[in-house]
C-alpha cells in the first residue's frame, strides 16, 4: 500500500501539488462555489494504492447497511484477491461521526487501458478486476452528492492518477447513478454513455409464493417437470448448497472443472484456462466464504455436479456470479433446473432483498426473473470544466464500438474466423502467464489526460 501524503488529523491522503506544480486543495476542503454543500459534514478522502488493508473490513461492514447500492465487487476482500495481478487504487471517503470517523464511500479501480478499447490511453478502470460485473461505488445513501464531489476532487488533484474514469457495467438507474450524473453536471465535467443493456434482476415482491408461477409460463413449468423427472431416471438427483468455507472451496474446484469442460473451455475463456484468473477466483471465493458471503449451489446426479451456480453476497444483495452445467446433459436443461431451485431458495431467504444476475444481457434463461437492471458503460472526466481532449477520445471510443460489434457478427458467421480467434485466445493466455506482477504503486504511469 502506498499513501500519497499522510495528514493524521484529517485522515486524508492526497497529493500535495497538482500536475503543474501548483499547491493542491486538500480533499476535505469546502470550495467557496460549493455553498450548497457547506452545511454537510466535511469528508476526507484516503487514496490507497495496491492491496486494501484488512483494517478496512470492519468499516466496510459498517457501511453496507447504510449503502444505497451494495456491490460485492467493491468488497475489500475481492480487491485484495486481485492485488497480485492488477494495479489497484481505492478511494475511501471518511466523515467525522459522534463516535469517531466512519466510512461514507468506497470505490475501487485498476489503472490501465480501458476494457474493449483500442485507444492507447491510461485511465481508472471500473470494475477493478476481471470477472467483476458492477462498477458502482458503495456510498452512504445520505451522503451521495458530497461524497462523489469529494472523490472526483481527489482524483482531479492527484498528479499520478489518470483524470479519466472508464466505468464498465455501471448501474444506469437508481439514486447513486442519478447523483453521479447530477454531480458531473454541477462540475461541468465531461461524460459519455457508450452502451446500455438490461440485466435480469430478482426482486421477490409481495407475492413471493407465486413468483415462479408468474415468471414462467405453464408450458415452461411443465417442460421443466418433465426434464427433472427424466434426469432423475438416470440416477439420484438432488440439489445441494455449500456454505461452510471448506465446503465452498471444494465445490468451487468442481465448478472450475465443469466450466472448463464446456464451451468456455473450448474458447479458452474458462477461468481454469488462465492461471492468474484461476488463482484470483480461488482467492476471492475463499475470502468471501470465510465471512459467509459466498456459497455454491449444485444440481447433482449420483453425487456428480451437472449444474453449478456460485453466489456472492454483499449485505442484503445476492449476486449470481458464475454458472456452469454439463453440456452432455443439455437436453435436460440442468442449468435451468438449478436456476429454478436457487430462485426458490432466494424466495424463502428473508436476508435476500434482491439478486443481481451478473448476466451480459437478458437473453439467457435468467431472463425468467421479472425484474430488470439497466447496466451502462460510462466514461467521465474527474476534472471540473469541459475538456476538448476528453470529448475527442470519447467520440473515438463511441465510433469504435459499432465497428467492433460488426466484426463480432462477421466472426460468428464464419467458422474459419472462429478458429482463428480461438488460436489467438489461446496465444493470449500463454502471454498472460508470462506477464510479471505489476508494481504496487502507480507513480511511474503517465496520465493520458
Amino acid at each position: 500500500m502506498e499513501r500519497i501524503l499522510a495528514q493524521p488529523e484529517s485522515h486524508a491522503f492526497v497529493s500535495a501539488r497538482d500536475a503543474e506544480g501548483r499547491a493542491a486543495r486538500p480533499a476535505d476542503a469546502i470550495w467557496p462555489r460549493d455553498c450548497e454543500r457547506a452545511s454537510a459534514p466535511k469528508l476526507s478522502i484516503e487514496i490507497v494504492h495496491g492491496e486494501p488493508p484488512r483494517r478496512f473490513d470492519a468499516d466496510w461492514l459498517d457501511l453496507l447497511p447504510r449503502a444505497d447500492a451494495p456491490n460485492v465487487f467493491m468488497q475489500p476482500r475481492v480487491l485484495r484477491a486481485a492485488a497480485s495481478i492488477r494495479r489497484l487504487v481505492t478511494l475511501l471517503a471518511w466523515e467525522q461521526h459522534a463516535h469517531g470517523r466512519r466510512l461514507a464511500g468506497y470505490w475501487g479501480f485498476s489503472i490501465g487501458r480501458p476494457h474493449l478499447s483500442v485507444l492507447p490511453i491510461t485511465v481508472l478502470c471500473g470494475p477493478a478486476t476481471d470477472h467483476a460485473y458492477l462498477s458502482a461505488p458503495v456510498i452512504d445513501r445520505d451522503r451521495l452528492d458530497v461524497t462523489l464531489h469529494a472523490m472526483l476532487d481527489a482524483v482531479a488533484v492527484t498528479p499520478n492518477l489518470p483524470n479519466v474514469v472508464a466505468l464498465e457495467s455501471m448501474s444506469g438507474s437508481g439514486a447513486t447513478y442519478e447523483a453521479l450524473i447530477r454531480v458531473l453536471k454541477e462540475r461541468d465535467s465531461g461524460f459519455c454513455h457508450l452502451d446500455g443493456k438490461n440485466r435480469p434482476l430478482f426482486m421477490p415482491g409481495g407475492d413471493g409464493a407465486n413468483y415462479l408461477e408468474k415468471a414462467l409460463s405453464s408450458s415452461s413449468r411443465k417442460k421443466l417437470r418433465q426434464h427433472r423427472r427424466r434426469l432423475a431416471e438416470k440416477g439420484r438427483l438432488e440439489t445441494t448448497v455449500a456454505r461452510a468455507p471448506a465446503d465452498v472451496c471444494r465445490a468451487f474446484e468442481d465448478f472450475l472443472t465443469l466450466e472448463a469442460k464446456g464451451w468456455k473451455g473450448r474458447r479458452c475463456t474458462a477461468m481454469a484456462c488462465c492461471p492468474d484468473d484461476a488463482v484470483f477466483a480461488r482467492n476471492l471465493v475463499a475470502a468471501l466464504a470465510q465471512s459467509g458471503d459466498a456459497c455454491v449451489y449444485a444440481l447433482e446426479l449420483d453425487g456428480r455436479p451437472v449444474g453449478m451456480q456460485v453466489v456472492l453476497r454483499a449485505g442484503f444483495a445476492a449476486f449470481t456470479w458464475k454458472t456452469a452445467y454439463d453440456e452432455t446433459l443439455g437436453d435436460f436443461s440442468p442449468g435451468m433446473l438449478l436456476f429454478e431451485d436457487y430462485t426458490k431458495a432466494f424466495l424463502t431467504d428473508s436476508s435476500v432483498a434482491f439478486a443481481d444476475s451478473c448476466a451480459h444481457d437478458d437473453t439467457g434463461y435468467m431472463a425468467a426473473w421479472t425484474g430488470r437492471k439497466l447496466i451502462i458503460d460510462l466514461w467521465l472526466d474527474a476534472r471540473c470544466g469541459a475538456s476538448g481532449t476528453f470529448a475527442a477520445v470519447a467520440r473515438l471510443q463511441k465510433a469504435y464500438l459499432p465497428l467492433r460489434e460488426t466484426a463480432k457478427q462477421a466472426y460468428r458467421g464464419s467458422p474459419a474466423s472462429q478458429a482463428l480467434v480461438r488460436v489467438a485466445a489461446a496465444a493470449r493466455q500463454v502471454l498472460k502467464r508470462g506477464e510479471k506482477k505489476p508494481a504496487p504503486a502507480a507513480n511511474h504511469l503517465v496520465r493520458a489526460f
